[in-house]
């Protein structure tokens, strides 16, 4: 299976009030192994970079004044991404840049021309409710070195999401286990014997006030966070 690790650092936050990918970093994957077939671009939005976004990224509108515009380089990405599993933390952000690029061009959504879209940020909230899932809370976490990384970069970060997707699905080529180790060896079937579970009595235990009331102040930030659009109560 072949999966791009896929990044952008833009000039904003928003797609759709008008903010630019400046960058773009495509790191290459086949049966999970790296294969060293990358791309990376940098591109020349138009436009100043907000003040945030510029202390995350660092790329200066100066750097960027004589780099390709994304109309230039939009075949060579799109003939790179054809067909390719796309893996993304936060997917829905960069899907909407490189979505709202490709609308200036009459071009199809990027989800036209891929396979399909994977988020780590998704499959690490599984496996780690509740737990801070960044990029760089993902590394700590899994003991990926990210220690190069003193300003965001697409290429970078896309590296770093390989090594941390391998970690984050690490043993799931298989889902079996052989523990006598030798593959010629018959199968067979270990039998266990069933347990009632009607006899066991499960205690229920209640939230007290205090842990009530920080489950509130957590529901409040989340509505916060989403706007109002918080689904649960």
């Amino acid at each position: 299976m072949r999966q791009i690790f896929f990044d952008t650092e833009t000039t904003g936050l928003a797609a759709e009030g008008g903010d630019r990918i400046i960058e773009i970093g495509c790191v290459e994957m086949i049966n999970r192994q790296l294969t060293g077939n990358n791309l990376h671009l940098y591109i020349n939005p138009q436009r100043a970079s907000h003040e945030d976004a510029l202390r995350v990224h660092g790329l200066t509108e100066a750097f960027l004044s004589d780099k390709p515009l994304f109309a230039e380089i939009a075949e060579q990405l799109l003939e790179f991404l054809a067909g390719a599993e796309l893996v993304i933390h936060n997917a829905p952000f960069d899907i909407g840049f490189v979505n709202a690029e490709l609308r200036r061009l009459n071009k199809p959504p990027i989800t036209d021309i891929v396979g399909s879209v994977r988020d780590t940020l998704l499959m690490a909230r599984d496996l780690f409710p509740g737990k801070a899932n960044s990029l760089d809370a993902l590394c700590r976490r899994l003991e990926v070195d990210n220690s190069n990384r003193k300003l965001h970069g697409a290429l970078l970060d896309a590296e770093l999401l390989a090594e941390v997707y391998i970690r984050l699905t690490r043993g799931q080529d298989s889902l079996v286990m052989d523990d006598a180790g030798d593959s010629n060896s018959p199968s067979h079937e270990t039998k266990l014997a069933a347990v009632d579970l009607s006899r066991f009595e499960l205690p229920v235990i209640a939230a007290n006030e205090e842990e009530l009331q920080a489950h509130e102040k957590v529901l409040a930030e989340l509505d916060k966070a989403s706007g109002g659009k918080r689904i649960w109560q």
